[in-house]
This record gives structure tokens, C-alpha cells and sequence, in this order.
């Protein structure tokens, strides 16, 4: 789902003082001191930005190095340019992993199991099975994530979950008795589940692929589905489509059905709000990642701003029976460039790939860790706290899928799903479409 990430703009933090740390490609072998300084380039946005550098300055203090982030407007873009131009600083933490992969291949990141002074097992250790792999070619590692996001989540209305006598279903069969009340109630439709958006239109119905194939198969499966090795029309897939078909395209789920959904845009949160039942085209739930609440009506977004959820609030998407709980999501990978290896940098990618991090950042709601093991207690409200140990207690990690598959499978993926959602062909047809991009 590239494209979300263009929701929010990436405000440029003002450079403070840029350090330029030699060519990549030069000798990896390790030097016996550091210099005191590391440099990291990433793409955090403002605040975001601010709160990583703090952090890095109290780590930094305690261990005498001196560390600067700096954040890169276009990150993808912007950090060949650095590169071209020798320019790269010692740490880049990528928002793909594709973009880091490319990186190792080219030769200008370490396999961080040469990265003297570092101890690879101890985030391996903590991080939520999924995240290792991301970054790993055979035995090489060369990237492990810093933070990550989580799109494995239902919103929903509390007050009107307590005015119709609904309780938050916990397990999948509770899900599916939940959707079953609702439609006999006549009180809404079960979920509000538009996939329109411009030129991207179709991306939420592949994260609702996405899932299933993950929960339904694990990451192994998952990765060579997303390798074109696992192939659209397989049983593995076609077990998820028949899962999505039966939560959204079942008759009286989604107002509308398939074909409202398909143009029906995916920020549209209002009927989650409304209280005038199916004749105002209310609905109970909304699966999204945690970046809709962005599109909440004023009022409501005040409200949750305020650590009020009267009105919102979340819960993890049950796993599905005969599967796991698995989270799909994002995040930003951390690698270390060749010709860059010290004991400063090793020290620096030791906390910064470790549960420590994010003790500030929690702070302004917008992060979330990867690792099992990070203290809940400091994430700020209870909204953020669900989303997190929503990520902690996963017992599988997927990264968003499309966005890994080649460019051209994504964009059938998101027009051929599209098409599926709308009725236009069955998912024979679609998967046969896509699975020809390869």
C-alpha cells in the first residue's frame, strides 16, 4: 500500500549539521575506535523526527557519541542521490525493504553479522517472528526494523456497539456471530469497506488479501506468494479470497455490496458514526490500519485526540479459525553502509534495533515497535496501547504485500481486485490476471 504513505506529508527537519562519512563500497572491515559521531538519514516526519533525535541525544550523552538523524524529504529518491554522491551517512533506515535489498545487492550495506561489536541474536530475540526475514538474502541479514505500523485492526463505534447490546468479538466465530446479529438486528451493515482511491483505487482490498494469506499460511507462504512462487490461483490464496468474499461481498455486509465498495472511498469513516441505522447507511466496523483515524470526522478525531473513545476506539482482527494471529503492517529498516563499521556505529545500530527504542516517539501516537518485549506502559493512551500490543502479541509479522510485489502485478492487483469487489469478473478470472504480471 505505497501509497499511503503520502497521506501525510514528510516535513524535513532543518539540518543541523550534516556529517558526510565517506564513500560506500570501501573496505568493511572494522576500525579499533570510533570517531564519537554516527549519522542516520531516514524519513520520519517532523515530530516524529524530533522525538528520534532526542532519544539518540540521551543514548548518545550516555555513551559519548555525538548522533545526528536527519530526515530526507523523499527518502527513496534521496538516498541514491546520497549515495551517487558519497554522500551516504553511517545508518539509512528504509521505509521498504525492497529499496534496502536492492542496496545490499548493489554492495553498499554490510551483512550485520560482520558488524563487530554488534549482537545479532538480541534483537532477534524480541522482534515479532516475521521481521527477521525481511532483510535477509540465505544466511545475510542486512536490515532489522527501528519501528514499525499496524494495519491488522477493526475500529468501531463503542456507544452504538452499547446502545444494540454488542460485545467486541475476540475469536473469529465470535466475528462471524457479530456480522450474523447485525444483519438480523436490521439496526446497520456489519462493516463500511470503500476501496476507492484516484489512481490508487483497490490497495484496501489487497491488504484484506494480504491477511488471510498470511494468517491462513504463515510467513513462509506469504513471502513466495509475494515472489510470484505461490500463484494467485493456488489453494492457499483462493482459501483467503473466499474468506474476504465472505465478510464483505456476502449479501447485506457492506452497504451497497461490492459494487458501493468499489467506489465508495476508503477514508469515508461518517457512517461509522451515524445513528440513524440502515436508512442512514450506518455501520458497526471499519478494518483499517491506524492511520484512519487521520480521516474521523472533526468531532470524533477531538475526541480521541483528547484520550476520549466514547465514540472510537479498536480491536486486533480475530485470527481466522485454523489460523494464526497474524499482523500485517509497515515499518523502517535500519542498515549499516559498507566502509562504515566502528564501534560508535555498532553501539548506535544495537539500540536503535533493540525494545529501548521508542520510549519518546510512543509519545505522539504515531509509533509503534516491533519488538514483543517493549513496555506498553509507554505507549499514551489506551487506543495506542490496543494497536500496540496488538503487534506485540502477534504470533506472525507480514509486511504490506503488494507494495513487495513487482510494480506491474501491484497495479493488476489493485484494478483485477477491484473489478473482483464489483462483480465485473470472479476471482478465477482476477487471479489469472494478476498471477500473468509475473
Amino acid at each position: 500500500m505505497a501509497h499511503t504513505r503520502s497521506i501525510a506529508t514528510v516535513a524535513v527537519l532543518a539540518a543541523a549539521g550534516l556529517v558526510v562519512s565517506g564513500c560506500a563500497g570501501t573496505d568493511s572491515a572494522s576500525t579499533s575506535e570510533g570517531d564519537g559521531k554516527v549519522t542516520i538519514y531516514g524519513g520520519y516526519g517532523e515530530a516524529q523526527a524530533t522525538a528520534f533525535q532526542e532519544e539518540l541525544d540521551a543514548f548518545g550523552e550516555e555513551a559519548g557519541i555525538d548522533i545526528t538523524f536527519t530526515t530526507l524529504a523523499s527518502f527513496d529518491t534521496d538516498i541514491k542521490v546520497k549515495i551517487e554522491a558519497g554522500e551516504e551517512p553511517d545508518i539509512a533506515l528504509w521505509p521498504q525493504p525492497g529499496g534496502l535489498l536492492d542496496q545490499a545487492e548493489a554492495g553498499t550495506l554490510i551483512d550485520l553479522n560482520d558488524l563487530e561489536g554488534f549482537d545479532l541474536d538480541a534483537p532477534l530475540g524480541t522482534l515479532v517472528p516475521g521481521w527477521e526475514s525481511l532483510a535477509a538474502v540465505d544466511d545475510a541479514v542486512y536490515g532489522l526494523p527501528v519501528s514499525a505500523n499496524v494495519k491488522s485492526l477493526v475500529f468501531y463505534n463503542p456507544t452504538a456497539f452499547e446502545a444494540n447490546g454488542y460485545e467486541v468479538p475476540t475469536t473469529d466465530e465470535e466475528l462471524t456471530s457479530l456480522i450474523e446479529k447485525i444483519k438480523a438486528d436490521g439496526s446497520g451493515y456489519p462493516f463500511c469497506a470503500g476501496i476507492e482511491s484516484g489512481g490508487a483505487t483497490g490497495w484496501p482490498i489487497t491488504d484484506w488479501l494480504e491477511q488471510y494469506v498470511l494468517s491462513y499460511n504463515g510467513v513462509d507462504v506469504y513471502n513466495d506468494w509475494i515472489a510470484g512462487d505461490v500463484t494467485f490461483d493456488s489453494p492457499e490464496v483462493t482459501k483467503a479470497a473466499d474468506k474476504v468474499a465472505d465478510l464483505l461481498l456476502a449479501e447485506g455486509n457492506v452497504n451497497g455490496g461490492g459494487v458501493s465498495m468499489a467506489t465508495d472511498g476508503f477514508g469515508n469513516t461518517a457512517p461509522l458514526f451515524e445513528t440513524g441505522g440502515k436508512a442512514a447507511g450506518q455501520c458497526f466496523m471499519i478494518r483499517q490500519g491506524s492511520f484512519i483515524t487521520d480521516f474521523f470526522p472533526d468531532d470524533i478525531k477531538a475526541q480521541v485526540n483528547a484520550g476520549d473513545y466514547t465514540n472510537a476506539n479498536v480491536f486486533p482482527l480475530p485470527a481466522p479459525k485454523g489460523g494464526q494471529a497474524g499482523v500485517l503492517g509497515g515499518g523502517d529498516l535500519a542498515a549499516v553502509f559498507d566502509g562504515h563499521i566502528d564501534p560508535d556505529v555498532a553501539k548506535v545500530y544495537q539500540f536503535i534495533t533493540s525494545d529501548r527504542i521508542g520510549s519518546l516517539m510512543a509519545q505522539n501516537g504515531s509509533f509503534t515497535s516491533p519488538h514483543s518485549t517493549f513496555d506498553s506502559s509507554q505507549y499514551p493512551n489506551d487506543l495506542t496501547k490496543t494497536i500496540g500490543e496488538t503487534m506485540a502479541n502477534a504470533e506472525i509479522f507480514g509486511f504490506d504485500g503488494s507494495d513487495r510485489m513487482p510494480s506491474e502485478v501491484n497495479a493488476e492487483f489493485w484494478v483485477a481486485g477491484t473489478e473482483w469487489v464489483a462483480g465485473k469478473i470472479d476471482w478465477t478470472q482476477a487471479a489469472e490476471r494478476i498471477q500473468s504480471k509475473y
